[in-house]
């Protein structure tokens, strides 16, 4: 978890860095889109009073008057518009003093009218700066103030930009969080569990867990510490009862063994003269020696009892998905090999037995045709019977003599084609014990090809 939090602390470091050069980027794009927008605008503006004062032979009053004339719905940037007339006298200095007055009585009465005019304001307030950023147009007779605002609507944009950066930068940490508390913490809990099953520790329970992405994790891990602790049960009880059981025999082999010596050593010794009385001691030889094979043939059984006590759960299954998993399984396998492998097709149906048994049968036969073959073949092939589903498994190049084929499916069989392959001989032995419970059959023959075929038989409903 500490490596979580250190993780999470690192991206939203680097979510700020990000974000931080992100919005001085944008704003030095957006200050030069602005600046670009209100020049714009301005020059609009000033071809506009142009051709107004050209249509009209008067001052445009406002900018929705000059956005008409313009034929422009408005001026991005632009907040406010202004005019004036010039209140100089300088152009009178050269009239004589009578034309002068007159001219000027003139000028005063036409700014008079102006002052009436929408927008205009007077010569002294048309230049007064009051911190507001502005552009001067000048026209012959007029000037204009255009005051425009760097202060795009676009900011509003970015700030909602930055608030969704920021809801989801807690959004993934927020994903963090869950998934830390309701995975990353809960399966650390359990890490040590496979070391503990390793080590043979399997007493502790685990603890009931809904977590819905662990839950059948841990529930599948405590079936498996339960499965593991009840073999471990059954190993110490077969062992126990084998050294019981050793022990009895061993004890009851005495007596026999006994009886045997003392007849051999009278026999030796020639203390019977009668014959029939030596024919009498000859059979109870032979007696005792029965109960000693008879002992032995216990000891063989038993020794063999631990091979054929698979557990098996029967039930009802459709073979397609057996089938399914070994194509699923060997297709890619197979491939990487450069063995042909085909799966012919099918009728799916309804079978009885062990799904997870039968698979591991054909998985081991499967196996077998892989390390015993030459590589270039293995098929299945299926057909349905009025009882038995039949399982085909076909692979090329098998090195059997022929006399030892009776013999695959004995425990510790291994043939004389084994070379160097490792293996312990028991393979195809457990695969019979496991068809056997699950009240199905296994078969082998090999034809003249050198291609060897074995059957699967499993029990239709």
């Amino acid at each position: 978890m500490k490596e979580i939090n250190l993780r999470m602390g690192k991206i939203f470091l680097l979510f700020l860095a990000l974000a931080t050069c992100l919005n001085l980027l944008a704003r030095k794009v957006q200050r030069e889109e602005i600046d670009q927008s209100y020049k714009v605008s301005v020059n609009r503006i000033a071809h506009a009073v142009q051709l107004y004062e050209e249509e009209h032979g008067k001052p445009a009053g406002t900018l929705t008057a000059l956005a008409e004339c313009a034929g422009v719905p408005e001026f991005a940037g632009i907040v406010a518009f202004t005019w004036t007339c010039s209140e100089s006298s300088g152009e009178f200095q050269d009239m004589q003093p009578e034309r002068k007055e007159s001219q000027k009585a003139e000028k005063k009465q036409e700014i008079q009218n102006l002052e009436k005019q929408e927008g205009f304001i007077q010569w002294e307030e048309f230049w007064k700066n009051d911190g507001q950023q502005y552009q001067i147009i000048a026209t012959d007779q007029y000037f204009y103030k255009v005051l425009y605002d760097l202060d795009n609507p676009s900011e509003n944009l970015l700030f909602w930009v930055n608030i969704t950066s920021l809801a989801f930068l807690f959004g993934i940490l927020g994903l963090f969080w869950y998934f830390g508390k309701n995975l990353l913490r809960p399966f650390h809990q359990f890490s040590q569990l496979p070391y503990q099953l390793s080590k043979g520790i399997l007493t502790l329970p685990l603890k009931e867990n809904k977590n819905r992405f662990l839950g059948k994790f841990l529930w599948g891990m405590d079936m498996l510490r339960e499965h593991l602790e009840e073999q471990k049960q059954r190993e110490l009880e077969l062992q126990k009862e084998k050294k019981l059981l050793l022990l009895s025999l061993s004890h009851d082999i005495k007596t026999p063994l006994s009886a045997i010596k003392l007849y051999a050593r009278a026999l030796a010794r020639n203390l019977y003269q009668e014959e029939t009385k030596k024919r009498k001691i000859a059979e109870n030889i032979n007696q005792k020696a029965d109960e000693i094979e008879h002992y032995i043939s216990e000891i063989v059984r038993t020794s063999h009892e631990e091979f054929l006590d698979f557990q098996v759960e029967n039930q009802e299954f459709y073979i397609g998905d057996v089938l399914e998993k070994i194509r699923a399984y060997y297709q890619e396998k197979m491939a990487l090999n450069q063995i042909l492998f085909q799966i012919g097709d099918y009728s799916n149906c309804l079978v009885y037995g062990d799904p997870d048994r039968l698979l591991e049968t054909l998985q081991n036969i499967v196996e077998n045709a892989i390390k015993y073959g030459d590589g270039a073949q293995i098929e299945f092939s299926m057909i349905r019977e009025e009882e038995a589903y039949l399982i085909f498994i076909k692979n090329s190049g098998c090195s059997l003599p022929l006399r030892e084929l009776p013999h695959i499916f004995d425990s510790f069989f291994r043939g004389s084609n084994v070379a160097k392959q490792p293996g312990s001989g028991l393979g195809l032995y457990i695969c019979r014990q496991l068809m056997h419970q699950m009240e199905g059959e296994i078969t082998a023959s090999v034809e003249s090809e050198g291609i060897m075929t074995v059957l699967v038989a499993v029990r239709l409903l």
